[in-house]
């Protein structure tokens, strides 16, 4: 374990490099924010009636989404991993005496980890500087503030998992990118729109899935859309799928690996 936990450190330091890259995205993400929260004002102004949310737990909703964009978006997985399996690299991964599915993971949680730690500092200090309504809001108590943090982990390690099960399938299918596979899934995780904005039927099923505990169970818990057993139920779901896509990851690597040929010399 203390291999993993050194290769996560490892790729934390070395993300943190790369702060021109950071400030770059911090422009388009302070854009988006404000782009979404004027929009959906604009909605709830119209017929508050039919908003499905608290204002002002949409507005942080989308701050907190900003602020942790890289570490629970379902895109910008482990593109090494990926490059190793097409380029033909994974014969010297192979080699290494070390777990290769661990080391893809820590690898790739430690990369979201620092690109989050680079961006989330001024997207939460402007957030909480901004006037209400369009301004973000401290949790109402620290039971909520300590769920949320419980859940953020447990969303990044299901968006983690999600992502190895994705950087395997390139074994089978050698393409570095499957584009519609991950924009359904961002779409499913609230990464558009949040899921109570869903049509009834589709949002049930759909808080069901993988999907709904990335993203949509830590920043809801944060505004308040969801709290009590609720926020517990859905906690318990984050880990139930975070076991569940952890094990269907190991068996694909372990039916891939036992199928790799290496061409050449």
């Amino acid at each position: 374990m203390r291999a993993y936990a050194a290769l996560l450190r490892i790729r934390i330091v070395n993300g943190l490099q790369y702060r021109a890259a950071a400030l770059a995205g911090l422009a388009t993400q302070f854009a988006w924010g404000f782009m979404e929260i004027l929009a959906f004002s604009a909605f709830h102004a119209a017929n508050p009636g039919a908003f499905p949310m608290e204002f002002q737990a949409l507005v942080s909703y989308i701050w907190i989404q900003q602020a942790f964009l890289t570490l629970l978006m379902p895109w910008g997985g482990a593109s090494e991993a990926v490059d190793s399996i097409v380029g033909g690299n994974i014969a010297y991964d192979l080699a290494r005496p070390i777990g290769l599915y661990g080391r893809w993971f820590f690898e790739t949680a430690g990369r979201r980890i620092a690109m989050a730690a680079l961006r989330c500092g001024p997207v939460l200090a402007v957030a909480f500087l901004l006037p209400k309504p369009f301004g973000l809001a401290l949790p109402s108590s620290p039971l909520r503030l300590a769920a949320f943090l419980a859940s953020l982990t447990l969303g990044l390690l299901v968006v983690t998992s999600f992502a190895m099960v994705d950087n395997i399938s390139t074994f089978y299918t050698m393409s570095r990118y499957n584009a519609v596979f991950v924009i359904l899934a961002d779409f499913l995780a609230g990464g558009y729109i949040p899921l109570p904005f869903f049509p009834e039927p589709i949002r049930t099923a759909v808080e069901l899935t993988p999907f709904a505990a990335m993203q949509n169970m830590p920043l809801r818990i944060y505004g308040g859309d969801i709290s009590g057993p609720d926020a517990v139920r859905g906690i318990a779901l984050q880990a139930i799928w975070l076991a569940i896509l952890t094990l269907a990851g190991k068996a694909m690597m372990g039916r891939a690996l036992r199928r790799v040929v290496s061409q050449g010399g």
